[in-house]
């Protein structure tokens, strides 16, 4: 994933280069010195570790509507297969969501209930909290104009392949 740090607060458009080598680009929430929402995604998916989140139902496959095709070649059926995934994903992509919003919040000092995130131990809340306040450092300190590329490793779901 490419990150490009904008000016101003328009959306970020971040190239997404799939394993497959197919690129999108995708336009999502952030902009200028706030960390960008996907980057957030990012940073909570892989310090929990979530494999089904926003990134791994990329990943696999799912092209959300933010994204536009740049370039490569799509697998047959791509679109049937990005459809099916999103509805049996659903749930996991909804806590996913929550997960992230309850960490970003944190992360920039709002109060949020304690167990707001039920199932995940709050030491790994609390590390994901510090990674989210590292990525905001290193994004606001970056110069306008320049990228933060990540590499997005996909953590395994038990019992299913990449």
């Amino acid at each position: 994933m490419t990150f490009q740090r904008m000016g101003d607060r328009r959306p970020v458009e971040t190239l997404v280069e799939r394993d497959d080598g197919v690129v999108f680009a995708m336009r999502g929430a952030g902009g200028g010195a706030e960390l960008p929402h996907d980057l957030v995604h990012a940073v909570v998916e892989t310090a929990l570790p979530l494999p089904d989140g926003i990134w791994g139902c990329v990943a696999d496959g799912v092209v959300w509507g933010s994204m536009r095709h740049v370039s490569g070649r799509r697998p047959p059926h791509s679109a049937e297969r990005s459809e099916r995934l999103k509805r049996e994903r659903r749930d996991a992509v909804m806590r996913a969501e929550a997960i992230a919003d309850v960490v970003a919040r944190r992360a920039r000092g709002e109060q949020v209930p304690p167990g707001a995130v039920v199932g995940i131990p709050e030491p790994r809340i609390d590390a994901a909290v510090d990674a989210v306040r590292d990525a905001a450092r290193r994004w606001a300190a970056l110069p306008v104009g320049e990228r933060w590329v990540v590499e997005w490793v996909a953590p395994r779901a038990a019992g299913r392949r990449r």
